[in-house]
């Protein structure tokens, strides 16, 4: 009993001891918890763990009552929160493929422990920990290599051509993870710039970006946020800075006391003024969505891709005694326009007090823009349907494999492309794998299977980032971005 009073009077120090504060009224209740741990310490059929039940049950079940957001941190996973915050991450620095039942290295950070250790692009790891990689799904193979890395790990590897496989252990390293992670030209005079997340450098990591591709020259930009779960809404303001004019808003704040505070742009800004083009999906959230609502509202960009995610909460993180920390939702965020971004919620306090009104809002010049929670684009684009043969050679990992054995045996020019005799090539490999396509279908997806071909090969012998821009070249939504900078917003 007494180990969960102490875990309690650590997390509330102050309650129980000042008069004045409210939460010293939650007294009775917090005796009643006590009480119960005591019944259950002494009656339970097995033994109750005083840790668990307060930071797995207790707490947990009373946030719930809240909203999903609102999250205690016991003290390892506050830990890793406080590290993703400086953007740190442990890992072996390995940029891999997954397949059903296969993960293949394409790049190995240099001084990363992979590289270290004789790892290269090609590799196929085998087994982690003796757990064998071929029976799994790409799911329980993610969850896998996470666990994996958080620890010294002992990885059965096979070199490409060879029957024999090696073993090696590789312990994690802090790895830098930069969250501006792709910057080169789509075309002479247009930026393409990827933010995977908002950490405390982003808004020096674009401006320095920018200007390594030509700055206030360039004829236009491209800012892919899809896939970005937001971050440091300061971060956020700070990129918003680089766009918008001086005292311009970029968002505002009401929470529970209806008081609204206003986010602007600092009045010493010197923005760039070339046109700028948005990326989003329905996994660009927070941060990510303040960022394209402020550009969007200021008539700066046009938004482009599938609705955002809808996530404007704003959150403190507390620190609490046993090195814990609650994360808990005091307001929320709106656009300059005012629409909230914040999605309401079937259930919990989230789905009265977001006030999501939906509706026509409008933007500096009058385009009318949706309410509702998250940010509609401005140009709908939806992702490619995939033909059953690229669903095939996506998902055997096929492509991968056969570029992993060219690139072994033949030298890779800087201008590499792939010429038909290649495309033959695979056609005869395919073939021996199983896959034989029908004339039509092969000829229907020619061109994709080609650039695909060229983008796994690029990525074995230049790494991924190369590989990428080849890929940007063929994206449906970059492609119609690259069409929006030529013409005004719509």
């Amino acid at each position: 009993m007494r180990s969960l009073a102490v875990a309690i009077l650590l997390l509330l120090p102050v309650a129980l001891r000042a008069d004045d504060d409210p939460a010293a009224a939650v007294a009775d209740d917090l005796k009643k918890i006590i009480d119960v741990f005591v019944t259950l310490d002494e009656q339970a059929a097995d033994p109750v763990s005083a840790d668990q039940a307060i930071y797995q049950g207790a707490i947990p079940g009373m946030l719930r009552t809240l909203d999903p957001h609102s999250i205690f941190f016991d003290p390892d996973q506050f830990q890793q929160l406080q590290q993703m915050q400086r953007s740190e991450s442990k890992g072996f620095g390995t940029i891999v493929s997954i397949v059903p039942g296969r993960v293949t290295i394409l790049q190995t950070l240099e001084g990363s422990p992979s590289a270290k250790s004789g790892l290269s692009a090609g590799d196929e790891i085998l087994a982690i920990n003796n757990i064998p990689l071929s029976q799994l799904v790409p799911e329980q193979l993610i969850q896998l290599l996470t666990q994996a890395r958080q620890q010294a790990a002992v990885l059965d590897v096979r070199k490409p051509g060879n029957v024999r496989a090696f073993r090696l252990s590789l312990s994690p390293e802090l790895i830098d993870a930069p969250s501006v992670d792709r910057v080169f030209l789509l075309s002479p005079g247009i930026g393409y710039l990827r933010i995977k997340s908002f950490d405390e450098p982003t808004g020096k990591l674009v401006k320095s970006s920018i200007d390594t591709l030509g700055g206030a020259d360039l004829k236009g930009l491209v800012i892919d946020l899809r896939d970005n779960p937001g971050g440091a809404v300061k971060a956020a303001v700070e990129t918003a800075s680089l766009f918008l004019q001086p005292q311009q808003v970029v968002f505002t704040i009401r929470g529970r006391n209806e008081q609204k505070e206003q986010v602007q742009v600092p009045a010493l800004a010197q923005p760039y003024t070339f046109p700028l083009a948005v990326l989003m999906d329905a996994k660009s959230a927070s941060a990510a969505e303040i960022l394209a609502g402020a550009l969007q509202d200021h008539d700066r960009a046009t938004i482009l891709g599938e609705p955002s995610y809808g996530k404007g909460i704003v959150q403190n993180v507390f620190p609490l005694s046993g090195n814990s920390g609650l994360a808990l939702t005091i307001a929320f965020y709106y656009t300059p326009s005012g629409r909230s971004l914040q999605k309401p919620l079937e259930s919990g306090s989230l789905n009265i007090a977001a006030k999501a009104t939906p509706g026509t809002f409008h933007t500096d010049a009058g385009r009318a823009v949706r309410g509702g929670g998250g940010i509609q684009p401005d140009v709908l684009v939806q992702a490619a349907q995939v033909s059953q043969l690229v669903y095939v050679l996506d998902a055997s990992g096929t492509l991968t494999a056969f570029a992993g054995e060219y690139v072994q045996s033949h030298d890779i020019p800087d201008n590499f492309d792939v010429d038909p005799e290649l495309l033959d090539q695979l056609k005869v490999s395919l073939s021996q794998r199983g896959i034989q396509p029908g004339i039509a279908e092969w000829l229907r997806d020619r061109n994709l299977i080609q650039s695909k071909l060229k983008q796994e090969i690029v990525n074995l012998k230049f790494g991924v980032e190369k590989g990428d821009q080849i890929e940007m070249q063929r994206d449906a939504v970059v492609l119609r971005a690259v069409e929006s900078l030529s013409g005004p917003l719509r």
